[in-house]
């Protein structure tokens, strides 16, 4: 059943406050200009040539984020909160860092809270005191992996206690900075402050290093893991090509979603099996992939193979826990296939050398490559912006290269997931060579 599309943006009430922020409201002036709220991008561009003409509704269209004539809050009495919840990704503190100079240098806000340890810090019984922010706080954070505020997982079901806690540090706006459950608990802290009849607004920044929310284009990170990945791939495909029936396998983040394993496998031009959560394979049989890689290492004496963390995951025992973000905890599928290909070798008379290597979070913890750094900058200065003209309960994303706001219960309405009848995973068949599928009949 198709998504339908509810692309309506909510805001606290009628912006009034004119911005300090000087720019023009003429097209054509060779002036940057303000953003205004009837500016709408269209979310699907696909159509055919015999395709009738549609006319659309405003909530199915995408609100173009920016800098607004009229803001909601008066900069002086603005106090903003900064908050990085979840595993750690390249350019948190990028984004903090854009924020925070964005309020500072382009509003005039003085009063920038950072809130360590992700939602933990908004919980009372933690005891955990904020970080002021200012340009000198954060002007070199980005030189830096990690971030600068800390991050942990869970707590954000806590709903009642945070908001009390916002209330307590009078906070006005907060940033989220976080992937699915860190904005699931942005979209219930919101619900929670319209409840309370409160003014704050809600603005999220997607953080997902598998790229896998939906709605949103490209998440910040997403290259510097490719690139990151891409370097474990050379190393591996190094080791198999020195040796006998050398083997290197690379296991990288993806959950539920292969896009990293995908995007590496096509930056490194020397992968021959990547393996992702959307396309299932068996290991044994005829059309499995143990005889597909035998094939391989018949033909090019070597082998090189990237996969997903979420990948596979039927091949193993089932775990039922769960971690403190409410995500199923995995299977180690790496270490997995690791063992049973040298075992099924080994049993057909046919050893092989293999290494395995696990780069992950070396990194989650790498420093933003410059793509990145500009992306987050980006995202940091438009989420400032929404915030500040009062818009809430969205997360700022890059739809077709222009930067838009997404309410939240869209982004995280699914996973955004390759499809494996897309041109991305047409390509990275046609990359490798594998087999298009690697199931044997039934």
């Amino acid at each position: 059943m198709p998504i339908e599309y509810d692309f309506h943006v909510r805001t606290l009430g009628n912006p009034s406050v004119p911005s300090p922020i000087t720019y023009s409201r003429v097209v054509g002036d060779q002036i940057a200009n303000y953003v205004q709220d009837d500016e709408h991008i269209l979310y699907d561009i696909e159509a055919t040539a015999d395709h009738d003409a549609k006319s659309y509704r405003a909530n199915e269209l995408l609100q173009k984020a920016g800098p607004r004539e009229k803001i909601y809050f008066k900069p002086s009495h603005v106090h903003a909160g900064i908050v990085t919840c979840g595993g750690l990704c390249p350019g948190l503190n990028d984004v903090i860092r854009a924020i925070t100079r964005c309020l500072w240098h382009r509003y005039g806000v003085r009063r920038i809270s950072g809130i360590r340890y992700g939602y933990q810090g908004l919980l009372p019984d933690n005891s955990i005191p904020t970080i002021e922010l200012n340009p000198d706080v954060v002007d070199d954070i980005h030189k830096i992996g990690g971030t600068v505020l800390g991050s942990s997982r869970g707590g954000g079901e806590r709903t009642s206690d945070i908001v009390d806690t916002m209330e307590r540090m009078n906070l006005n706006m907060l940033f989220t900075i976080g992937g699915d459950g860190t904005q699931k608990g942005a979209l219930a802290i919101a619900e929670e402050v319209e409840r309370r009849n409160l003014k704050i607004a809600i603005v999220g920044v997607p953080k997902t290093i598998d790229n896998d929310l939906a709605f949103i284009e490209k998440s910040f990170g997403f290259e510097t893991a490719v690139a990151e990945a891409t370097g474990a791939v050379a190393a591996a495909h190094a080791e198999a090509h020195s040796a006998i029936n050398g083997i290197g396998l690379v296991k990288v983040m993806g959950r539920d979603s292969g896009f990293i394993a995908a995007h590496t496998t096509l930056a490194s031009h020397e992968v021959n099996f990547t393996l992702i959560p959307e396309v299932p394979f068996d290991l044994d049989g005829a059309d499995g992939f143990f005889e597909a890689l035998r094939k391989r290492l018949e033909r090019r004496g070597h082998a090189a193979i990237i996969v997903a963390e979420g990948a596979g995951q039927d091949l193993l025992e089932s775990v039922a826990a769960v971690d403190a973000s409410g995500n199923k905890k995995l299977g180690d599928i790496g270490v997995f296939l690791r063992d049973r290909i040298v075992d099924h070798f080994k049993s057909i008379g046919m050893p092989v050398n293999l290494k395995y290597i696990d780069p992950s979070y070396i990194i989650r913890s790498a420093v933003a490559a410059p793509n990145d750094s500009l992306y987050c900058s980006r995202l940091g200065n438009n989420a400032a912006h929404a915030a500040m003209a009062g818009k809430t309960r969205i997360v700022i994303s890059q739809v077709h290269s222009v930067f838009v706001h997404i309410p939240i219960e869209m982004a995280t309405h699914e996973r955004n997931r390759i499809d494996p009848e897309s041109s991305l995973w047409r390509d990275v068949i046609e990359a490798t060579h594998q087999p298009l599928v690697m199931r044997n009949s039934t």
